[in-house]
């Protein structure tokens, strides 16, 4: 529990680090960390949810309640998308790793061990595309946003193939884990593709 609870604060306060560093050249860092809370409220308020109601889906009430808060940041602020995006999800990935690392502990849980391996391993994914995807030749339009979106798609794909496998992992709303985690690769994929055909 303690771990739990100490993991948990790192992470947040890694994210905030993170999520500030990555935007503050472009905008004021009172409204990133605006931002930043709208996130975190959204994702404490979509767990709470999950918990009152239906506890087994709570790794997506939390990412919709992310989503709600991102959008807030997004209207209110005028942040660019793609650019925001990127911020938080190379901010959020070090929150994630440290909750599968948690849970593998407290719980001797090999798979989130794996999941935690997995992660670490998708962060040092983005931290290669983010330094070299403006070589990539048939990314055309350079724009930044492919590091994020490809990680993330990348991290729904993973989640679909092993839910396809081992439904009973940590996090997996056992019937339809492998269809929303699909849906939600390809869309993040999609979303790539249509970022490197834009025009620079």
């Amino acid at each position: 529990m303690l771990f739990s609870v100490i993991s948990t604060i790192l992470g947040v306060a890694i994210f905030l680090f993170i999520f500030w560093n990555k935007q503050r050249e472009d905008y004021p860092s009172g409204e990133i960390f605006s931002t930043s809370f709208y996130i975190l409220l959204g994702i404490g308020l979509g767990a709470i949810l999950s918990r009152q109601f239906f506890p087994s889906w709570w790794f997506w009430t939390s990412l919709a309640g992310l989503g709600v808060g991102l959008s807030l940041g997004l209207l209110r602020y005028r942040f660019r998308f793609f650019e925001t995006f990127e911020s938080l999800v190379i901010g959020i990935l070090p929150w994630v790793a440290l909750f599968y690392l948690s849970d593998s502990i407290a719980s001797s849980s090999i798979f989130s061990f794996v999941a935690f391996v997995v992660v670490v391993a998708l962060m040092a994914l983005y931290h290669f595309l983010d330094r070299h995807y403006k070589s990539f030749s048939w990314y055309r339009s350079g724009r930044i946003g492919f590091s994020g979106l490809t990680v993330a798609g990348l991290f729904f794909l993973i989640r679909a193939a092993v839910a396809s496998f081992f439904p009973f992992v940590l996090s997996f709303v056992v019937s339809v884990e492998a269809i929303l985690s699909g849906i939600a690769a390809f869309i993040l994929f999609l979303l790539t593709f249509n970022l490197a055909r834009q025009e620079t």
